[in-house]
């Protein structure tokens, strides 16, 4: 099943419970696909860019509540999170950090990569295997440390 139509199966449960904050994040998603469809002129999307779509507006919220939490504005806060959260459970399982701490291991040893001038090779790959499954940053972090 695609995922606008999960997205649509949700809200209508979403509309039938009257729960606005997951009606709101639902909106949002269903609003970036047709978006992002109108924009590359295809009448689908491929799921690597509907998890694309999806993590970006995960990072949108989580960075925004970030802000908020930075100037101590928690009431501002707490939606944006909940908001990442309802968004969050359309991508495909999260890896933990030893998993992904694997993952670059392997990868490192693959490409043969001997320090930090190899960075952008291993994070190049790291990217692409663990699309939707790592946040950007954490992969980044542990491919660092690894190099280091």
């Amino acid at each position: 099943m695609s995922l606008e139509k999960q997205v649509m199966i949700k809200m209508k449960e979403a509309m039938k419970s009257k729960d606005q904050m997951a009606l709101g994040a639902l909106r949002a998603i269903k609003n970036a696909l047709i978006l992002a469809k109108t924009e590359a002129n295809a009448t689908d999307l491929t799921e690597e860019q509907e998890i694309q779509i999806v993590q970006k507006l995960v990072k949108q919220r989580r960075d925004s509540a970030e802000i908020y939490q930075s100037q101590q504005r928690e009431d501002l806060a707490e939606p944006e999170l909940a908001e990442a959260e309802i968004i969050a459970q359309f991508l495909p399982k999260q890896l933990n950090e030893s998993e992904i701490e694997a993952e670059v291991q392997a990868i490192i040893t693959e490409v043969g990569a001997s320090g930090m001038q190899d960075m952008g090779k291993v994070m190049g790959i790291a990217s692409q295997k663990m699309m939707g499954k790592a946040d950007g940053k954490t992969i980044s972090a542990i491919v660092r440390k690894k190099l280091a």
